[in-house]
């Protein structure tokens, strides 16, 4: 598959909101939920694997939206919405600050297990949904989404990078060393131990305005993370003025990207 190609579309639920993702749907779940939960043993943080157990995920087939809601509710207030598999901007953020993640109801093909473009299920539900149930991570999620649908659209693309170097691709200190907590690592097989143990990408204590004025593209293994001390740093990101923290990483401009450009296509 091309991945510059969005292929996926998600399925439509019955009049009573179940979704039929099929034999082979769960099929692929049951892989990926097990060969993951494994992998990321002793390299996510421990905040994760405690969120996994209490949204009660297991191999078995792919959970429906409204269990993970009720699961989820009893936390942080959080739940899930059903969406297409790609939604505007404007939409993603909306629905963050009404505490609601985003997640589209289509699973990758098997021949698509290791990496596509458009996030599917797998990536929402096992990647970013464990830590909403943290207060820290939840509460961060929530500031943002309603920082970013206040942003003028063009503001809204640099301010996704904080976004992207935290909640997507970001890594934490613990007392057991270096951890994973990004939903794009750890929803990732390949990126999970290419974060951690390779010796290729940079890895840097995080800074807001360094991460404000960092590039980034989606279809390669990320070249650089932003390493947090705990979820409290997190957290405190909101108590800042992030438009002007935008500003001032504006003014001094973007770092120069450590990634070749994107080929066109022809």
């Amino acid at each position: 598959m091309s991945p510059e190609k969005f292929v996926y579309h998600s399925i439509a639920p019955d009049a009573s909101g179940f979704i039929d993702y099929g034999l082979a749907g769960h099929s692929t779940w049951n892989t990926l939920y097990n060969r993951q939960s494994q992998h990321i043993q002793h390299r996510a943080c421990d905040e994760f694997i405690q969120g996994l157990e209490l949204i009660g995920f297991n191999g078995d087939e792919i959970p429906q939206h409204s269990f993970v809601t009720k699961s989820l509710s009893r936390f942080n207030g959080w739940g899930v919405e059903q969406v297409a598999a790609l939604i505007p901007a404007s939409e993603f953020f909306q629905l963050l600050s009404q505490k609601k993640f985003p997640a589209a109801s289509f699973i990758r093909r098997q021949e698509d297990l290791d990496y596509i473009m458009e996030p599917d299920i797998f990536h929402e539900f096992f990647g970013h949904c464990p830590l909403l149930t943290l207060k820290p991570y939840a509460e961060f999620m929530h500031a943002f989404g309603r920082i970013a649908l206040e942003a003028k659209p063009k503001d809204r693309v640099q301010l996704f990078r904080l976004f992207w170097f935290t909640i997507e691709f970001g890594l934490i200190e613990t007392k057991q060393g270096l951890r994973a907590y990004g939903g794009g690592i750890l929803s990732s097989f390949g990126e999970t131990s290419y974060a951690l143990e390779s010796q290729v990408p940079k890895r840097i204590s995080f800074d807001p305005i360094e991460a404000l004025r960092t590039p980034f593209r989606i279809d390669i293994l990320q070249p650089i993370y932003f390493v947090i001390k705990s979820f409290d740093e997190l957290f405190h990101l909101i108590d800042l003025d992030l438009m002007k923290l935008l500003e001032e990483a504006r003014a001094l401009g973007d770092h120069a990207p450590l990634f070749e450009p994107k080929k066109k296509m022809t």
